[in-house]
């Protein structure tokens, strides 16, 4: 699989540059890290988060949880 590439302009604005990215190299992503490598801006997309992870930077509940009344079921008679 060869490498894309593609030419595109850098724009200036108020708050620093804006580059506008060719649909063949659109990330499927919500968030990129951008960052540099020598002389290069290198642009990577980050992952979502699973849940796992997601539950596992949620802080403990400390909650006092009230007693819940749980009867036996009724028998059945099939």
């Amino acid at each position: 699989m060869g490498e894309q590439v593609a030419r595109v302009r850098l724009v200036r604005t108020p708050g620093g540059q804006r580059v506008e990215i060719p649909a063949g190299f659109a990330l499927r992503a919500e968030e990129a890290i951008l960052r540099t490598d020598g002389g290069r801006l290198v642009l990577e997309p980050v992952a979502p988060s699973s849940l796992l992870a997601v539950l596992a930077g949620l802080d403990d509940l400390d909650t006092d949880w009230p007693d819940i009344v749980d009867p036996q079921p009724d028998e059945i008679r099939l």
